[in-house]
């Protein structure tokens, strides 16, 4: 008798934690979305309001501020009892303050939102897809009223990578890597080749399109640094036959443009 009701409260415990175990596979993991602002009233608003608009349910917000003085900090104040945490202060450029923000996230997966773009619906069908801790989840977003950029090949990714605001990453990326803030405008070109590399990381697409880009913003300049240390990063990252292709087309290019009949 004894042995038969331990037989039942053991298959009894089992089926509650298969149970348990199924629930917690359901629940979808924390997001953490990243802005960082400088001097943006006029648009930040927005992107926190379509962040709001998200049907995706566990999403905590962290803000980096660099000592604006045209009404963004009141905004922040105003937003604050939306947003987990913000603060301002003097910082070394976009990613020294993204990187400040990454200390404080307490999510399994990461986004980062310029402070003048808008999500989409398409973010929340993003996020829900978003599982493997070892992949890293991409789509499109919406750069002058046009889809951009599609399915990248290892080519594409070496020499134009993929627009920031189409990513969400793993948290577990940034306990291993930071943004090299030696690169002012293309430090997540760098930290994705990186990423492209790592055998322990990979890259899956999905056809939605996930935000407004906003090309006007400190995205538009030229990275000069990251633009001399270029070839050297293809090659250290995506291999010998990725950049020989790259200073071809390069060599190229610079040929055409002395001599446009040239290749004719």
């Amino acid at each position: 008798m004894f042995n038969t009701l331990f037989g039942v409260f053991k298959f009894q415990t089992f089926i509650q934690i298969i149970a348990l175990t199924i629930n917690n596979d359901q629940q979808p993991g924390k997001l953490s979305i990243i802005i960082v602002t400088l001097n943006v009233a006029h648009c930040l608003q927005a992107a926190l309001d379509s962040i709001y608009a998200q049907t995706y349910p566990s999403i905590e917000i962290v803000v980096m501020d660099g000592l604006s003085t045209d009404g963004t900090v009141d905004i922040l104040k105003a937003n604050d009892h939306k947003i987990a945490l913000w603060l301002s202060e003097k910082d070394g450029g976009i990613y020294d303050a993204m990187n400040k923000a990454l200390n404080y996230v307490t999510g399994e997966w990461v986004y980062f939102l310029g402070a003048d773009d808008v999500l989409f619906d398409d973010f929340s069908k993003l996020a829900y897809e978003v599982k493997d801790q070892s992949t890293i989840y991409y789509a499109n977003v919406l750069l002058r009223k046009i889809k951009f950029r599609g399915q990248v090949t290892a080519y594409m990714h070496a020499k134009g990578t993929i627009c920031h605001q189409a990513m969400i990453y793993p948290k577990r990326v940034f306990d291993k890597y930071r943004f090299n803030t030696k690169y002012k405008i293309s430090a997540d070109h760098e930290l994705n080749m990186r990423c492209w590399k790592d055998p322990g990381l990979h890259f899956r697409y999905f056809d939605l399109i996930v935000a407004d880009f906003n090309h006007t913003g400190a995205s538009s300049g030229v990275d000069v640094e990251f633009n001399i240390d270029k070839p050297k990063l293809i090659l250290e990252n995506h291999g010998l036959i990725i950049w020989l292709r790259f200073m071809f087309r390069r060599t190229k290019g610079k040929l055409l443009r002395q001599d446009p009949g040239r290749y004719r």
